[in-house]
């Protein structure tokens, strides 16, 4: 009854978020941009969105091993890849990260669920962290010619020594992993950006890149949070609000929103594989 209720309010905030959309926008405008795209530059997004998830399995791996899980990489991919189905296609009930940890506790009793769990969750604190600095390089870069435009960019240092004192202080067995998945972080988001870049390319859009990544970059940290189904209606908002404050194509940009959520899904109905056959290789 819990995960149903769960589901229930995200199905409702998803479709109010929408609705709220469609009252800002013709859908016919959104429509019409996806029949006249460029497939063939739709496909190099989809591509590059594949490759960041794949970095990403790799950066979680690192903190696997950590606590003492020893993975190989295709195994680690295949459990990723049932994470990303799960997070976006059964919202409702078990998560994607909280499967994972499942499995792994009764695969590796020898490692404690908690420890496993903050495995997951900083993963996905790295990925925020990679989200932040270049949300803040975009920013930096539009405003350039004000003083909180430099203030973003400066600010980056701080926040970096801040997260890495977090990481030390609560997250002690992970410090040794600090650099290389913060740089992975990075290459994850900037993966995307390539990805968002591929999507705005296929109707045409070359001006006010930075603008349009700004929102990408925000709309995937509000999306973190699970208040909607994947992120769905809650990208839209971000990408509607940003297109009048930046005075963007209201149309434009949330074709770009919502071309990025279905090539997401796409990509993550990958992990239905890994559903009826076990990701963990044969004893």
């Amino acid at each position: 009854m819990k995960s149903f209720l769960k589901l229930l309010i995200k199905l409702l905030v998803t479709g109010v978020c929408l609705w709220y959309v469609g009252q800002k926008i013709d859908w016919a405008d959104t429509w019409r941009l996806l029949v006249v795209s460029n497939k063939g530059w739709l496909l190099f997004a989809a591509i590059f969105f594949t490759a960041s998830k794949v970095l990403s399995s790799f950066r979680l791996n690192y903190f696997f091993r950590d606590i003492g899980i020893r993975l190989d990489e295709i195994t680690n991919l295949k459990l990723n890849w049932l994470g990303l189905y799960y997070n976006l296609f059964l919202p409702g009930g078990i998560g994607g990260d909280a499967y994972k940890v499942i499995l792994l506790n009764k695969r590796y009793e020898d490692v404690t669920a908690k420890k496993i769990t903050a495995a997951v969750l900083l993963d996905r604190i790295s990925g925020v962290a990679g989200l932040g600095i270049l949300a803040a390089l975009c920013f930096g870069a539009i405003f350039l010619s004000n003083w909180f435009g430099w203030a973003a960019i400066v600010l980056i240092i701080p926040g970096l020594v801040v997260y890495y004192f977090i990481v030390k202080k609560w997250f002690p067995s992970f410090t040794g992993s600090f650099y290389p998945t913060l740089w992975m972080g990075i290459g994850v988001q900037l993966l995307q950006v390539i990805c968002v870049y591929g999507i705005m390319q296929s109707i045409n859009i070359n001006h006010f890149f930075l603008e349009f990544q700004l929102l990408f970059l925000l709309s995937s940290i509000v999306a973190i949070f699970p208040f909607t189904i994947g992120g769905l209606g809650a990208r839209e908002i971000v990408f509607l609000w940003g297109a009048t404050q930046f005075g963007l194509q209201q149309a434009e940009a949330v074709f770009i929103s919502l071309l990025f959520y279905l090539i997401s899904s796409v990509v993550s109905l990958v992990g239905l594989v890994w559903v009826f056959r076990s990701p963990f290789p044969k004893e």
